[in-house]
């Protein structure tokens, strides 16, 4: 449990539905350490072309029932139909949820055809034309340029087009070098953008996990902190406590710099997320 002194910022925490009895449990106990810091929500990912689609909504459900802490599921688009679409918003509003993270996400392996959106911002147009104000939307930025935008000033048009169809606020791909947040937001605030966009943290705990997802994702891994990773081999432990160093002071700069808040990357474990706001000597605005 975080001190009365810690202070106050906005954090949020990542799962994704867990696929087996241990995965259940290890959730479980996630979630429970996690709201002890007071996030101001928990989110939970949507699988490529929907794939996880059910389990997403009952996570989301039985998070929010667990903890009483906001949870917002993640929807895409990208192989849905409107139809499927507005099934989905319907059940997501029936359910009680109001808050979304709205992507375009990635078709699953083995399959074509992007469905009736192909964007980010055709989704974030239509959940206001089927709900109004009903959800708080959250959209993706990224500080290091998506890997597939043609340029960086066609990415922040990108998000730019997003803001305008009704993004309420925006968490960003993980990076480890504060100066592309930075950066980015100076690109944004030109063009008139002020809705918040939130740091997003991934913690480092395993290290052939983290060169993989970057490669994927097209975050840039340092060479001076992929050397050291190599050099710690299979420590486990070395890698944990070096981590949790780079991150926390990244987060350091990030708040000292005027980032609104966190959002941690848990991949379903709650150690490292902990640690670091335990170092930062911070707790969420929610309830604990």
């Amino acid at each position: 449990m975080q001190s009365s002194s810690a202070r106050s910022v906005g954090l949020s925490f990542e799962f994704f539905p867990p696929r087996t009895p241990e995965g259940v449990a290890r959730l479980a106990i996630t979630r429970r350490k996690l709201a002890e810091l007071a996030p101001e929500f928990f989110s939970v990912t949507f699988g490529a072309g929907g794939t996880t689609r059910d389990l997403t909504l009952e996570t989301v459900l039985e998070l929010r029932a667990d903890t009483g802490i906001d949870t917002a599921p993640h929807l895409s688009c990208i192989g849905f139909g409107l139809s499927d679409i507005r099934a989905v918003l319907q059940r997501y509003r029936e359910a009680g949820i109001s808050r979304l993270v709205a992507l375009r996400g990635d078709m699953p392996s083995g399959t074509s055809g992007f469905g009736e959106l192909r964007h980010a911002n055709e989704l974030v147009e239509f959940i206001r034309q089927e709900s109004g104000q009903h959800f708080r939307i959250e959209v993706a930025a990224y500080p290091e340029i998506h890997p597939q935008a043609a340029s960086a000033s066609a990415d922040i048009d990108n998000f730019q087009r997003k803001v305008a169809a009704g993004a309420n606020g925006a968490i960003t791909q993980y990076f480890y070098n504060s100066d592309a947040y930075f950066r980015f937001m100076d690109e944004v605030h030109k063009r008139g953008v002020d809705i918040p966009v939130v740091p997003g943290i991934m913690p480092i705990t395993n290290f052939s996990n983290l060169r993989r997802f970057s490669e994927m994702c097209g975050a840039e891994l340092p060479r001076w902190m992929v050397k050291h990773l190599q050099e710690f081999g299979d420590d486990h432990g070395a890698i944990a406590a070096f981590g949790i160093e780079v991150v926390t002071r990244l987060c350091e700069r990030l708040l000292a710099g005027g980032a609104p808040g966190l959002h941690f990357y848990t991949m379903n474990q709650h150690e490292a997320a902990t640690a670091i706001c335990n170092h930062l000597a911070v707790r969420g605005r929610g309830r604990a």
